[in-house]
């Protein structure tokens, strides 16, 4: 198999970028590099290659997966005092408090949802509303506390109206989730709803068409799920058992995992 080079893959990241409509970049790995090759102008592409080419895997490489793991709690302090008090993408502008993670640094499954809603940016930490509330649920049904998991989200500000991130902001901000996933090294990660999922599997399929089967994400199993907002607006006994057959699936990988 031909071996692709860091520097390849982030010329393809920023040609992604750069497709979608990202014309500013403050990556926490190259805030200067990243940030200029990003606002370059876009070259052309008369075939609408842009619109075909599926979105590349250069995340999982650029953010260290293969990097010795040293101590995961050590490692997020430092991707949190990089973030700082963010300015990077226009979310900052309607944030009371960032939401960047909370739980075991060290745990062996790991929680990614989409972005803190109105409950989550007045405490500053993910899932402690409604949704929060369905979520430990989810995780007590196998066997599991919130302080055994780690939960983040794919952007730490909360859109405005709870609206679904936008692909800037999750440009923008999805590099210190990729950091967070290194830092911790999962043995599993379950994404909570289409943005979690399509973020995470480099995807535009659907949360319906993916969930219920595994996908991997740098070599970390991944198990998209219903976002817990979704089982509160549709609790039905069909749904709540699909849930819970990917909840088992994500425990017994997890347990099966060296």
């Amino acid at each position: 198999m031909t071996e692709v080079s860091p520097r390849s893959e982030l010329a393809e990241w920023l040609r992604y970028l750069r497709e979608i409509g990202v014309r500013e970049l403050a990556s926490p790995v190259d805030p200067g590099g990243a940030a200029a090759a990003a606002s370059a102008p876009a070259p052309a592409d008369p075939a609408g290659a842009a619109r075909s080419r599926p979105r590349p895997t250069a995340g999982p490489a650029l953010f260290g997966l293969g990097e010795p793991a040293g101590d995961p709690a050590a490692r997020l302090a430092t991707i949190r005092a990089d973030l700082g008090e963010c300015t990077r993408c226009k979310l900052h502008h309607g944030r009371t408090n960032i939401v960047f993670g909370v739980g075991d640094p060290g745990a062996r499954l790991m929680f990614v949802g989409e972005g803190p809603g109105a409950d989550e940016d007045a405490r500053g930490e993910p899932f402690v509303g409604r949704a929060g509330k369905k979520l430990d649920e989810m995780i007590a049904s196998i066997g599991l506390g919130r302080a055994d998991v780690y939960i983040a989200n794919v952007v730490k500000c909360r859109p405005p109206d709870n609206r679904e991130p936008q692909p800037d902001e999750v440009a923008t901000c999805s590099p210190f989730l990729f950091q967070q996933i290194a830092a911790i090294r999962p043995r599993v990660i379950v994404a909570l709803g289409s943005p979690a999922a399509k973020t995470l599997l480099n995807t535009r399929e659907g949360i319906t068409r993916l969930r219920g089967h595994w996908h991997d994400y740098a070599g970390i199993p991944v198990m998209p799920t219903f976002h817990p907002a979704y089982l509160l607006r549709a609790y039905t006994p069909e749904n709540r058992r699909l849930v819970w057959q990917d909840l088992k699936s994500a425990r017994a990988r997890m347990d099966e995992a060296p």
